[in-house]
Formats: structure tokens, C-alpha cells, sequence
């Protein structure tokens, strides 16, 4: 196509058209830019951006691990502080040591034991000594303490390392370093400390072993994984793994202790390894209170797999963003020529009757002038029309008004949404009732009256108002109804105990903790005049906003307006004066009273 014919064709295009070509152009062209120097640095992005992240869970993920190894080595140096500890290690053992095993001191010792594990994160202390069992045995052949063992019965790994190293003094063990029986009756992980028992004038090794849960290091160890396939392991000077958050990953990603020291020694930051063919990022954290490492290692293909969900996420954000462009444009272009096409229209329908005016121009363009000069012509034809469509408007929107102000439409919408969420559900019966009950609540509200109903019809309306609000609140919210037969048949202006029910609800029990609570309705004649009496178990009104109920000033409910009371208790007072309408009294924390006085006036039963 020629330049000639596309220019042709521009020329030929509404106005319309036109603008919202250029305003889209505007859009589009820029984003392509954006794209071709952005989108290449987004992966990188990513990668430094998930590295950072997975820094600041290591700084709260190490200082926790290296608080509960400190709480368990804590706990193993304070034994040291209990007399019977000192008798038994610090000093020659005089008694025999199956007589001092059954001693009062021993007993009050295990209690002492048993304190510790109780209020520690440990699940066992056990003790071994380097002696016979026999020594450990009464004459019956039974243990003299459940706290003490044979070093013949830790049949164990940690046993042969500290066999095997007479300089070393404590260490920590993974499940690997224990036995079977320990790992089953005290725990799966333990802190194991060298000491010595003078037996018989020979120095003798004992050790203390403090059981705890493997469970307790792995929850700590979960809150650092950020990334989809990575993992997190802790590594000790022979590499064997302590713990980790997925063994078949740590099998896949496992690095010996030597190359762990080597790169923490070199770098703190996140170093780039090739491991089974796959690349990954591996950072190294020192967890000095047991010489441990914390390896945690994030494989690229879950980062650029992120890194492509961005990548698409922003994709479909431009793509909004230029359907919007097309929408705005087509908008903006439109309200410039809608002006044009208005007077069109306008003009058109002079072929079907008599002209009518258009609104006044703002805009004083030769669209404004021809405006002006077309109302000028149809102004005088067109007033007596417009007065009498005017006043039938006027009459539209006061009538709309009068029924907007008796509906609350937040709890209409509510509603909907609760009838919606039914039929997502599912539950057709209980949809049926709260239509049915719905359409009962309007019916009662904007049957073409007088704006009187009678006390019966009213304490329906507020029994539906509290049935429905009950099907979204699960029932929290008991009303208790105690109108005597005689008194349902006396005038009174309708929705006078809806708006009172309503704030006793939603300012009243629903701002307890719990959500629930009862309402009590009751009446009774006094004289000439019919007293309904409202009170609930809410969380009561304070004093200082107590006093501005009724006033119309302020905002008296916590969280809300008092309009609808405070225009409640005016109505009655202009239909039956001044010694009628609403008397509030609260106390805090316990609930408000409402009394309603209107004067006892008969109704005819109205059905609806």
C-alpha cells in the first residue's frame, strides 16, 4: 500500500479513530523500548535479589541454631553446680558407689535431673561410667539408678571417638553416633561431655549425655529455605551431616567439611558451583558454638524459572496496561467528538418532534457557539415542558431518596454476597431461605404506606433483620422477643427498632472478642403511652459519647454514625412531641439499655 493511499485513508478516518491511534502509539512504542533494555539484566536481577533474601534468613537462621546448641552445652555445665554432682565427680567416692547410688541425695538428684530436661529442649541426661555393670547393679542384679550406665552398654559411635581421642572433651552427635536403643528411649540427637569419677582410688571416665530432638533443629533449619528445590544442611568436622531439610537433596548437593572451610575462608557471600552438572549457589555460615557449617545451596533452574514467571507476569501487566491505553484513548478521543455527535442527534430529532434543548457549552468553541445558538432558538418552546419534567424529576428522586434512607445497602449487598457464596456451595435449601427471608425483610420495608405500621409487623421486620444477620455471623447473635398479644396491634412508624437492633448488633456484639450475644425485645402500656424496651450484652457505649445519641453530632458508635438513631428519635418526636422517642443508658464492658415511648395508639391489622 502506497504512502499516498495510507495517507488517504488517515484523512478519511473519524476523529475518533484517529486520536485513539496516536494516544495507543504513545503507549506501545515506549514499552517496546523498555523491554529490549530491560528483560536481558532481569535474571540477574533475580538471582542477587533471592541471594539477598536468603542472606537475611541466614542472619536469624544461625544466631537461633547457635542460641540452642548454647542452651543445651548451658544446660550440661549447670549439672556441675548440683552437690550431688560434686560428691560423685569432684570428690573420692569413700561410699561404696552402689550405696551412694541409692541414696536420699541420688533420688533428690534425678528430681533435679528431671527439672532440667523438663524446662529445657532436651528430652534425656543420661549418664555413663568406665566401670563394670556389675558395680552399677545391687545384689539382685538390677540397676541401682535409672540415670546411670555401664560405658558397656553405650555400645555407640560417639563412644569410639572419644575412646579413640583422650584430649577431646565433649561432642556433639547426630543420629549416626548413636545407638539404636539410644536413639529410641532418649532422643536422636545428643551433646555428649567427658568428665572423671575417682572410684576405688583410680580415676575413672564418665560421661554425660544430653539427649534432645532432631525436630527442634530442623524447624529452625526450614525457616531458611526461600526457593523452590533448595536446601539447607549442617555439617560437622568429619562430614557427617547433623541435620538437614531434605536428605535426597543433601545426598545430590553434599560438599565435604575441607571445601566448606576453604570457601567460607575465602568468601561470606554466595559462591557459583558446578555440582552433578548443574549450577548452583552455595553460602557457607559458621555456627561457631559447635565448629559446624551451615551449607545452604540454591540451584539456578528454579531461579530462572522464576525469573520467567516475571518475565511473563510482566508480560500480561503490559498487555492490561495497553488494553487500558486502548480503552483510555478510545475514551478521551470519544469525549471530544461525542460534543460534535451530540448536536447531530440533537438536530435529528427535530423529525420526530418538537427540539429540545441541550445542556449549556463550558466550552466556548465553535462546537460551544453552535450549541448556544441551538438552544437559543428551542429555550422558549421548550420551557413549560422542562418545568413540568423538572417537577415530575424532582418528585423521582425524593421518592428514591425516602426509600434509600430506610434501606441500609451494605446490608443488602451482604446479603448478595452470602446468597453467592451459598450457590458456590451449593446449598440450595438454605439459599431459598434466605431469599425467602429477604424478600419478606423488603416487603415489610417498602409496602406502599403511610410510613405507620403496627408493633407486630415490626418485631417480624427486626426478627428477619436478626435471622439474616445470623446466616452470616453463624448464628452468634440471639434475639429474645417478649411483646404481649395485646400491645403487637398499637401503631408505630415503620423501621423504629430496625436501626436500634442494627447498631446493638454491629456496635454492640460484634465488637466483642467472642462475636456473640443476645438481644432482648419486651413492652408493656404505661398509662396512655406504649413503652419497647431494647437491650443487649455488648460492649457497652462510653459516657462522653453516651451523650451524643441523640443529638445528631458526632460519631456516638465505635466504628460507625449515629445518624440513623438520632434521626429515629427526632421523627417520633415531630409526629407526637417532645416526650416521645429514644432514652439510651449504657455501662461499659456490660451493655445498653434503649427504651422507645410512643403514645398507645390502635392500628388496623395491614396485610402485606
Amino acid at each position: 500500500m502506497s504512502p499516498r493511499t495510507l495517507s488517504k485513508l488517515y484523512s478519511d478516518m473519524k476523529l475518533q479513530s484517529k486520536f485513539t491511534i496516536a494516544l495507543v502509539l504513545i503507549v506501545f512504542i515506549p514499552g517496546i523500548f523498555i523491554a529490549i533494555l530491560f528483560l536481558p539484566r532481569l535474571y540477574n536481577m533475580v538471582i542477587s535479589d533471592t541471594i539477598r533474601k536468603e542472606q537475611d534468613a541466614a542472619s536469624t537462621t544461625v544466631p537461633a541454631i547457635e542460641q540452642f546448641i548454647y542452651d543445651i552445652v548451658n544446660t550440661s555445665a549447670s549439672l556441675t553446680q548440683e552437690p550431688f554432682y560434686e560428691q560423685l565427680f569432684f570428690q573420692p567416692v569413700n561410699t561404696p558407689l552402689t550405696e551412694l547410688l541409692v541414696s536420699e541425695d541420688s533420688k533428690d538428684f534425678e528430681k533435679s535431673i528431671a527439672h532440667f530436661v523438663d524446662s529445657s529442649e532436651l528430652t534425656a541426661i543420661h549418664f555413663y561410667l568406665d566401670l563394670p555393670r556389675e558395680s552399677l547393679q545391687t545384689d539382685s542384679g538390677q540397676n541401682v539408678s535409672p540415670l546411670f550406665s555401664s560405658i558397656q552398654d553405650a555400645r555407640t559411635y560417639w563412644r569410639g571417638i572419644l575412646h579413640g581421642n583422650s584430649g577431646l572433651k565433649e561432642l556433639h552427635c547426630p543420629p549416626s553416633y548413636l545407638g539404636e536403643q539410644e536413639r529410641k528411649s532418649y532422643g536422636d540427637h545428643s551433646y555428649v561431655r567427658r568428665t572423671t569419677l575417682y572410684y576405688q582410688g583410680h580415676a575413672v571416665d564418665a560421661y554425660i549425655v544430653c539427649y534432645y530432638s532432631g525436630s527442634s533443629l530442623y524447624s529452625i533449619l526450614q525457616r531458611n529455605l526461600l526457593l523452590e528445590k533448595s536446601v539447607s544442611y549442617i555439617l560437622n568436622r568429619r562430614n557427617d551431616v547433623i541435620i538437614s531439610s531434605d536428605d535426597t537433596l543433601t545426598g545430590t548437593y553434599l560438599l565435604d567439611y575441607k571445601t566448606v572451610e576453604e570457601s567460607f575462608m575465602s568468601s561470606n557471600n554466595f559462591v557459583v558451583r558446578q555440582i552433578l552438572n548443574n549450577e548452583v549457589y552455595a553460602g557457607f555460615y559458621s555456627i561457631n558454638e559447635a565448629n559446624w557449617f551451615m551449607v545452604t545451596v540454591l540451584p539456578s533452574r528454579p531461579m530462572i524459572h522464576q525469573g520467567n514467571i516475571i518475565i511473563l507476569q510482566i508480560f500480561l501487566i503490559y498487555i492490561a496496561i495497553l488494553i487500558l491505553a486502548i480503552f483510555l484513548a478510545n475514551a478521551l478521543s470519544r469525549s471530544i467528538t461525542n460534543r460534535i455527535s451530540s448536536v447531530i442527534r440533537q438536530m435529528r430529532k427535530v423529525r420526530e418532534g418538537p427540539p429540545i434543548a441541550m445542556p449549556r457549552s463550558t466550552i466556548h468553541d465553535e462546537v460551544g457557539d453552535l450549541i448556544d445558538t441551538y438552544n437559543y432558538m428551542t429555550d422558549k418552546m421548550t420551557r413549560l415542558i422542562e418545568s413540568q419534567a423538572k417537577a415530575a424529576e424532582d418528585l423521582r428522586i425524593a421518592e428514591f431518596k425516602s426509600l434509600q434512607a430506610q434501606i441500609n445497602p451494605h446490608f443488602l449487598y451482604n446479603t448478595m454476597d452470602m446468597i453467592n457464596w451459598m450457590a458456590q456451595q451449593g446449598r440450595t435449601e438454605e439459599i431459598s431461605d434466605v431469599v425467602q427471608n429477604l424478600s419478606r425483610f423488603y416487603k415489610l420495608t417498602l409496602s406502599k404506606t403511610n410510613g405507620i405500621s403496627d408493633i407486630g409487623n415490626e418485631v417480624e421486620h427486626v426478627t428477619i433483620y436478626v435471622r439474616l444477620q445470623n446466616m452470616r455471623y453463624s448464628d452468634n447473635i440471639q434475639l429474645i422477643t417478649d411483646i404481649p398479644d395485646e400491645l403487637q396491634i398499637y401503631q408505630i412508624p415503620k423501621l423504629t427498632l430496625q436501626p436500634v437492633i442494627e447498631n446493638a448488633i454491629l456496635h454492640g456484639i460484634l465488637a466483642k472478642d467472642s462475636k456473640s450475644g443476645t438481644i432482648v425485645l419486651t413492652g408493656w402500656l404505661e398509662g396512655n403511652d406504649v413503652v419497647l424496651f431494647i437491650s443487649d450484652n455488648g460492649v457497652g457505649i462510653p459516657k462522653e459519647k453516651l451523650d451524643v445519641i441523640l443529638t445528631g453530632s458526632g460519631n456516638s458508635f465505635r466504628g460507625g454514625n449515629n445518624i440513623a438513631v438520632y434521626n429515629t428519635h427526632r421523627r417520633l418526636q415531630v409526629l407526637y412531641g417532645s416526650n416521645y422517642g429514644l432514652h439510651y443508658s449504657s455501662q461499659l464492658g456490660q451493655g445498653t439499655e434503649v427504651e422507645i415511648r410512643i403514645p398507645a395508639l390502635r392500628s388496623p391489622t395491614q396485610e402485606l
